[in-house]
């Protein structure tokens, strides 16, 4: 039996993320990367505009930041939480890092590539597929990206 550490949620940190990511005018979604002992590797929010980088979303630069400390492009055991459904471009992305399990926040029917759209882990060509758990702090990742939005209006 696989010894893995105590469920804790890393959602609070996340949402810091979009949080942090909101102020600095970017899209307000954040990303928490936990190794496979428990250990928090990585930490990011969206940085598309600040690094001119339409690959610069919070799951991508927490992978980047985990595989570099690690010295790996792989993070198997690894959980990732995220305030919101990831596009399509970070579930492969989870899926090449092999991550074990997937958090997220709230829905995203327009680019989400999980549980809609592309719905990534469902390809035959799909070589790992993560758990999957939705819904963690949804509605408080939803009501940042309204705030956000209307804002902008």
């Amino acid at each position: 039996m696989e010894n893995r550490p105590p469920f804790h949620s890393q959602m609070a940190l996340a949402l810091a993320q979009a949080r942090a990511a909101a102020r600095r005018g970017e899209v307000p979604v954040g990303a928490v990367l936990v190794g496979a002992d428990g250990t928090i590797l990585a930490q990011a929010g969206n940085r598309t505009r600040e690094l001119s980088d339409p690959t610069a979303h919070a799951e991508i630069l927490a992978i980047r930041q985990a595989c570099a400390i690690l010295g790996s492009e792989r993070l198997p055991g690894a959980q990732l939480w995220v305030t919101l459904e990831p596009c399509p471009m970070c579930a492969a992305a989870i899926s090449a890092a092999r991550i074990r399990t997937l958090y997220y926040g709230a829905d995203d029917a327009k680019m989400g590539g999980v549980a809609h759209g592309a719905r990534i882990f469902d390809h035959p060509q799909c070589h790992h597929r993560p758990q999957v758990y939705d819904g963690f702090c949804a509605d408080q990742s939803r009501e940042l990206l309204l705030q956000f939005f209307a804002g902008r209006r």
